[in-house]
């Protein structure tokens, strides 16, 4: 049987990284929880259930996600967020391939909570998620704050039942003020990389994020969160791309 290393990094998360900790008990054979700094009660609940705290100066969620997978004493790595969970039947399947480990790694579909909401259509769902893997295999990249561990070439990936469970925004003020913070962060990653802002993303882009999501991904399902997720989703790109545009023009 392997032995698996759980990683995650929190800022301020005494309302989620309890829950967190709880769901990983059964499969971790250690749990490094990296914190920036926390000014609640995140490291003594951490503390108190078994994990391994250290503190890390942020510097991106790419790069701090990079220094809590170095910590980790194992080769083999599920990576979660201080706000999600497993629900049984992901746990279950990640006991059983414990016992028999076959590929590089192993993706699984993460659902959101929206205000007391699962969110189960739309763009959000089922976003799929690679979050358990073999850390001599890949590594971390994407655009902050948007992370993801990039598998190298000619590994292979299977797709596991069960689902990440997502508690995101417990209220709709905080997934906006939490949409403003992202699109700053994302803008000046834009900035950095050449990306523009032409007048044609700033109309269409929030336009056709809404048809998407709302429309061809059956978000309207979801009822009146599932509209409001769409509408803050498709606000966001074009908050995006305004900050983008006056990044450039700053420039």
């Amino acid at each position: 049987m392997i032995r698996l290393s759980v990683v995650i990094i929190t800022k301020n998360e005494e309302l989620n990284i309890g829950r967190c900790l709880d769901a990983v008990k059964n499969i971790a054979d250690e749990v490094i929880v990296v914190d920036s700094f926390s000014t609640d009660n995140t490291e003594q609940i951490c503390k108190e259930k078994g994990a391994i705290f250290m503190q890390h100066p942020f510097e991106g969620h790419i790069e701090q996600k990079r220094f809590a997978t170095e910590q980790a004493h194992f080769q083999y790595i599920l990576s979660l967020d201080a706000d999600e969970a497993l629900d049984e039947t992901l746990e279950k399947e990640i006991i059983e391939i414990k016992k028999n480990w076959q590929y590089d790694g192993y993706t699984s579909n993460r659902m959101t909570n929206y205000c007391g909401t699962w969110i189960r259509h739309g763009d959000w769902y089922p976003d799929v998620q690679l979050r358990l893997w073999d850390k001599t295999k890949g590594k971390w990249g994407g655009t902050n704050p948007h992370d993801r561990f990039e598998m190298n070439e000619n590994t292979q990936v299977k797709h596991l039942k069960g689902n990440i469970l997502h508690y995101s925004y417990y209220t709709i003020e905080g997934h906006i003020k939490q949409m403003n913070f992202f699109t700053s962060i994302l803008a000046r990653e834009y900035v950095k990389k050449g990306k523009k802002a032409h007048w044609f993303k700033i109309f269409i882009s929030p336009l056709f994020t809404f048809i998407r999501g709302y429309i061809f991904k059956l978000g309207f399902l979801d009822g009146y969160h599932g509209f409001v997720v769409n509408m803050v989703s498709a606000h966001a790109t074009f908050i995006k791309y305004i900050k983008v545009r006056e990044l450039e023009s700053k420039n």
